[in-house]
């Protein structure tokens, strides 16, 4: 094994490791012994950077909320804040079932107290959010207040339309992860979206302009789906042609 000092790389490496190993096995296979070996770096290369398990996972979490975050800056802004909030609700989406432990691991869900110490403290006890975390949410929390100052909504705090449309957005898609929508053709534009909607017009919105922008954000998240699932083939195609 290489020692830390031999990669000036090696706490990205660890990170990443870390990572692959939640990916393919959970959080359990989530050890100082087993990330290290997946890095080709020695064991004390987790204390050495992190100082434990613990701070490695809280790294972990504050990568997803940075990949999280680069999926939020890539959709889209329009001049209609619905649409906008819808399609990042749909990314979000998106990235919870392509990263489902990782997304467990960032809200401290499937390891809740199990491995970091942040995740067992009382909301009492600590109140700080990462800075990844918020740049994530600030994403959120700026559609938010386009929201209020477009005068779609009643005049409100954006902070609390935020926790509001998080705490929907989350809770479906830890239900989705659960299995609990099998039974919906499209669980996303059946039963996300329309209560995003739901929420924003129980804040005076218009009901067929909020339901139009959701439309709008449907039909580019499925182009979206579309085009990724296109391109792939594409350069198979062209693999083969070059042959």
């Amino acid at each position: 094994m290489a020692t830390d000092r031999t990669f000036p790389d090696a706490r990205t490496r660890l990170v990443e490791a870390a990572i692959r190993l939640l990916a393919a096995n959970g959080p359990s296979e989530v050890k100082a012994r087993s990330v290290s070996s997946e890095a080709g770096l020695s064991t004390m290369g987790v204390y050495t950077y992190f100082g434990g398990v613990p701070e490695l996972l809280q790294a972990v979490a504050d990568e997803g909320f940075g990949r999280q975050a680069a999926i939020f800056a890539r959709v889209a802004i329009t001049d209609d804040p619905m649409t906008d909030l819808c399609a990042m609700a749909l990314a979000c989406r998106d990235f919870a079932r392509c990263n489902p432990h990782l997304y467990d691991l960032m809200f401290g869900l499937s390891i809740h107290g199990r491995y970091s110490p942040s995740r067992g403290t009382p909301a009492s006890e600590s109140k700080e959010r990462s800075a990844a975390f918020t740049a994530s949410y600030s994403y959120l929390l700026r559609e938010c207040a386009r929201l209020v100052d477009t005068n779609c909504v009643r005049k409100i705090d954006p902070d609390l339309i935020a926790a509001q449309l998080w705490s929907t957005l989350h809770g479906f898609i830890m239900l989705e992860l659960g299995g609990y929508f099998v039974a919906f053709a499209d669980p996303a534009s059946e039963v996300l979206v329309p209560m995003c909607v739901n929420l924003i017009v129980g804040l005076d919105a218009d009901r067929k302009s909020a339901e139009s922008s959701a439309a709008a954000a449907i039909a580019g998240w499925a182009s979206s789906l579309g085009a990724r699932s296109v391109a792939p083939r594409s350069r198979k195609a062209r693999a083969r042609s070059a042959s």
